[in-house]
């Protein structure tokens, strides 16, 4: 299997981490971004679309790293035990960055569920940031926000921290809110299949079904 490799460009001072830290409950158990969808992964397609929006990459899994060892990136698990959920994998993620990429400002955090996720996703959310002001931005399609798929300053890991083991939080809407996040709104795009929300998810197997219709 040949994987693309992050950063074909000129820096971006944006690491990503591409986060498949649950338990995938819905889908059966298992790891649903190694299920294919068409010839190749999900986690393919995620790797292909998301690799050159940024300097680094890291795939933030628990359990044995070698299930993964086919795509050539870094693996780490959660920081937090007891999979505390996407905040874990935000924080785990901001880690690695400040170890791994030191020249990385930001972190661009998606899930491991996504397959049809923007190919200007990073760009598109730094610049919502900006134009607002706000410290932090997440994506937005019909009028749901998707506090996941995010982007998130490093400057903030040591407050993530403290926050989730003092605090024990664990929402991120929670962590949020004491921030100004910016909220970039992302449209449906016309396929054959009907309009695809880009950040649609195959957390179950009929989702996986049709997903295969739109790919």
């Amino acid at each position: 299997m040949t994987e693309i490799s992050p950063g074909s460009g000129e820096s971006t001072g944006v690491c990503g981490v591409l986060m498949a830290g649950g338990l995938s409950r819905r889908m059966g158990g298992g790891d649903k971004c190694l299920r294919l969808l068409g010839k190749k992964t999900i986690l393919s397609h995620i790797i292909e679309r998301v690799g050159p929006q940024v300097d680094r990459l890291v795939l933030n899994a628990n359990g044995e790293a070698d299930r993964f060892q086919n795509y050539g990136l870094p693996v780490v698990a959660d920081v937090v035990e007891g999979f505390a959920g996407p905040l874990a994998g935000v924080l785990t993620g901001m880690e690695w960055a400040a170890r791994a990429a030191p020249d990385c400002e930001w972190l661009l955090s998606v899930p491991c569920d996504a397959p049809f996720l923007p190919q200007d996703l990073a760009a598109r959310l730094m610049e919502g940031l900006r134009e607002e002001g706000a410290e932090m931005a997440c994506a937005v399609s019909d009028g749901r926000d998707h506090p996941v798929v995010a982007l998130w300053p490093l400057r903030l890991r040591d407050d993530l921290r403290r926050a989730m083991q003092e605090e024990e939080l664990r929402k991120v809407d929670i962590w949020t809110s004491r921030y100004r996040l910016a909220r970039v709104t992302f449209e449906a795009q016309a396929t054959p299949a009907g309009k695809l929300d880009p950040f649609f998810n195959t957390n179950r197997p009929e989702d996986l079904a049709e997903a295969e219709r739109f790919l």
